[in-house]
């Protein structure tokens, strides 16, 4: 069974990265090798404009369908890993030792 919208087929391989909190995300971060995030991320960049057109243009934040609420936290992974693939060529923030953020509300859940 899809998790993503028909129009999404393509990027639902990475599914397992529809994850609904910040938390989980970076926990799958984390827990991800550099391979694993640079083909999120190849393959995430190239329609994440497509992800906030199609969300934005058909759905409130406040009554979007499941599938569409998993491509906006597919979106969110995406962007997750931007940073350790073009920066810090690492999952983990450099020099940040055990240090952590902890969100207190999630924008969409």
């Amino acid at each position: 069974m899809s998790k993503l919208p028909e129009e999404f087929a393509d990027l639902e391989r990475f599914s397992d990265w529809c994850l609904p909190t910040e938390e989980e995300r970076y926990a799958k971060r984390l827990s991800s090798s550099m391979e694993q995030m640079q083909e999120l991320y190849d393959a995430g960049m190239k329609r994440l404009e497509d992800i906030m057109v199609y969300v934005d243009a058909r759905f409130p934040l406040s009554s979007m369908p499941a599938d569409a609420k998993a491509l906006v936290h597919l979106g969110q992974s995406i962007v997750m890993v931007s940073f350790p693939i073009e920066v810090w060529k690492q999952p983990r923030v450099l020099d940040s030792g055990a240090a952590y953020i902890q969100l207190i509300e999630e924008p969409v859940v």
